[in-house]
Parts: structure tokens; C-alpha cells; sequence
């Protein structure tokens, strides 16, 4: 009998197959009643699909105990220019500067990060609410990071805020990756100790890390 599975479940598979070397992005499709269908991976073109298959097939079971049958997953490779990546720091963001600035009914927002040795910027503007200006530290710094990636996959801002944690305030950011295979959400969060901006760009940052070293192409 097939295991049923959760919608929380399928996030993790698809973040847990994302972690395998050569698999740039996953998405588990699966039954209204928890059963996996289909199994989409993007992937380079650095093993066979059969191998590539059985890596799946080997993460899901060894990391959740759920058989997978081989018909469910397809592969689509990408080009052969695409290299491997394999070293853990790269695509991982340091902040070089964090800037707001509000004239009038407007503001904006301006962050600069590091990305492997080079400096990417994102600017946002918009309503200058209490919320939107909040909104707008977080997009700048999607739009730094889509720079980044040169468009290959997006990420939208879900939602951004700063929430009290006992004695702490918290920044939390949720982030949608879309990716050819689909949309996954993400959460990050930061202490808001160095600044409401700066933990802004360190929560939205946080989502999207650990992404970072399987979407993108030296």
C-alpha cells in the first residue's frame, strides 16, 4: 500500500533532493490523499538520468523510509555548459550595505550584497508605510540576488515582519522560489539586533540560502 505522505513532507523531500549534487530543483506532485504521483527534477548533465533516478530514489528512502517507484520520476537535464557545483560557500551572501530612505508618500530601499567576490545591488520603491517599507528591504533584496542568478529562477516576497520572541524581536520572511518545475516556499528568520533593515535583509537572506548553491550557474 502506498505510505501517505503530507504537504509538509513533500517541502522537505523537495528540499532534502535538492541537496544532492547534480539536482538543481525538485517538485513532488502528488494525490489529494497524500500519495506521491510524480516526482519532476531538474538536474545537470554530469550523470545519466538512470543514476540521477537512483539518487532519488536512494535520498527519499534513506532520509523518510518511503520506497519510490523509478516511473514516477523524470529527469530534465540542463545544458552541458552547466557546471557542477561542489563548493559549500558559493552563492552564500554577505551584506556590503543597507540603505532606506523616505521622501514625501514614498520610500525606498537599496542593499548591496557580496556574491562570490562581486557586488550585486537591488533598489525597490514604493508606499511608504510602516509594512511597505518593511516590504521594500526585503525586495531589494530579491532583486540583489536575481541579479545574481541572471534571471534563471525568481523569487517573490511572500511576506516580511518583525515579531516579539520573548525577550527578542525577531525579523521572519517567507519567499516563494519559482523554478521551471514550480513554486516552493521559504522562511527565514533573524534576531533584529543590529537594526530592523539589516535583520529585514538577514531574514529574507536566511530563506534563500541554502538554495543558493543549487540554483545557480558559475
Amino acid at each position: 500500500m502506498d505510505q501517505i505522505i503530507t504537504p509538509a513532507t513533500i517541502i522537505e523531500i523537495e528540499e532534502a533532493l535538492a541537496q544532492v549534487a547534480e539536482i538543481r530543483a525538485a517538485r513532488v506532485v502528488s494525490s489529494d490523499d497524500g500519495v506521491i504521483l510524480e516526482i519532476h527534477v531538474l538536474a545537470t548533465p554530469h550523470k545519466s538520468p538512470k543514476q540521477i533516478v537512483r539518487d532519488v530514489e536512494s535520498t527519499i528512502m534513506a532520509r523518510f523510509g518511503i520506497p519510490i517507484d523509478h516511473r514516477t520520476v523524470s529527469i530534465a537535464q540542463l545544458g552541458r555548459d552547466a557546471a557542477p557545483r561542489d563548493t559549500r560557500d558559493k552563492g552564500r551572501a554577505r551584506i556590503k550595505g543597507v540603505s532606506a530612505e523616505v521622501i514625501g508618500v514614498r520610500a525606498s530601499a537599496r542593499v548591496s550584497l557580496e556574491l562570490d567576490g562581486e557586488i550585486y545591488e537591488g533598489v525597490a520603491e514604493g508606499p511608504a508605510s510602516t509594512t511597505g517599507r518593511r516590504r521594500l528591504v526585503a525586495q531589494a533584496t530579491l532583486e540583489a540576488v536575481a541579479q545574481y542568478v541572471h534571471g534563471d529562477f525568481g523569487f517573490a516576497l511572500e511576506d516580511v515582519t518583525l515579531v516579539e520572541l520573548g525577550r527578542e524581536r525577531v525579523a521572519v520572511s517567507c519567499v516563494i522560489l519559482v523554478t521551471p518545475l514550480g513554486e516552493q516556499p521559504l522562511a527565514g528568520s533573524a534576531f533584529a539586533r543590529q537594526g530592523e533593515n539589516e535583520s529585514i535583509v538577514r531574514a529574507t537572506l536566511d530563506a534563500i540560502n541554502r538554495r543558493m548553491n543549487f540554483l545557480t550557474t558559475p
